[in-house]
């Protein structure tokens, strides 16, 4: 803890810092599934990078939650030695890549969730989760940069590839709704000068987004009510592959190193 922190429940920053690591480590090993898969080589290099940005991220932030945590966990036993309930992750991240345009349209959703959020929480009480997402926001205006710039390319592209992107959005956007669900955790954070407000947030990403669709000529779905739990540790199906191919090296041979 810092001297400017003020009196938080460790528990309660712990669980909130793990949001945070695990919503990019996971969205990291999702595009890192592309390698050797992309497109074309230039993307394939592009998703890589973005991959590898969102894991040095969860890096910083799982490693500053074993500290909150003092129980001797560091960043490598938090990624690799968890249980499935025990990432907190929006559902978002861990929802399949899909075809380059469904994984794009999960990209943008997420990369200006992000952005939004780090660029007010540069402003966090806590330094050192200010310093983090100062880092954090930099890689992540590229990130944006990077999934709308092909957005729009597939949007307003041919007959098909608006067709797909726009499905893959209809499918997702419901997703989104986890992220702006604020729970007790949020307000606790946020009250604590730790967090923005989720409200705030929500209103500069709808407000962001509006502006890259329109430029897709991408139609905005309906919000749906909120069904998913991924915050909490209830997780779809799809975590648990993740997770099995994540994990294994670490749990086949317990405590080896390079």
């Amino acid at each position: 803890m810092n001297a400017k922190l003020p009196n938080v429940d460790a528990q309660a920053l712990f669980h909130y810092v793990l949001r945070l690591g695990d919503l990019s480590l996971i969205l990291g090993q999702r595009l890192g599934e592309w390698v050797g898969h992309a497109p074309a080589l230039e993307e394939d290099l592009g998703v890589a990078n973005i991959a590898l940005d969102l894991i040095g991220q969860a890096r910083l932030l799982l490693s500053y939650a074993g500290e909150i945590e003092g129980c001797g966990r560091d960043e490598d036993k938090l990624a690799y030695l968890r249980e499935q309930g025990g990432y907190f992750n929006a559902i978002l991240a861990e929802q399949p890549n899909g075809d380059f345009g469904q994984t794009i349209v999960r990209q943008v959703l997420i990369d200006a969730f992000q952005l939004e959020l780090y660029e007010r929480m540069t402003g966090s009480l806590d330094e050192r989760l200010a310093s983090i997402a100062a880092k954090s926001v930099k890689e992540v205006r590229y990130h944006l940069r990077y999934s709308s710039g092909w957005l729009v390319r597939l949007g307003d592209g041919t007959e098909e590839s608006h067709a797909r992107v726009q499905s893959a959005l209809n499918t997702l956007w419901p997703y989104t709704v986890e992220l702006f669900a604020e729970d007790d955790l949020d307000q606790l954070m946020a009250d604590s000068g730790i967090a923005p407000r989720l409200s705030a947030v929500h209103a500069a990403w709808s407000a962001r987004l509006e502006g890259i669709l329109a430029d897709s000529t991408l139609l905005r779905p309906a919000d749906r009510p909120h069904l998913w739990h991924g915050k909490r540790g209830q997780h779809s199906e799809h975590l648990g592959y993740i997770l099995a191919e994540m994990q294994y090296l670490q749990r086949a041979y317990p405590e080896a190193c390079w």
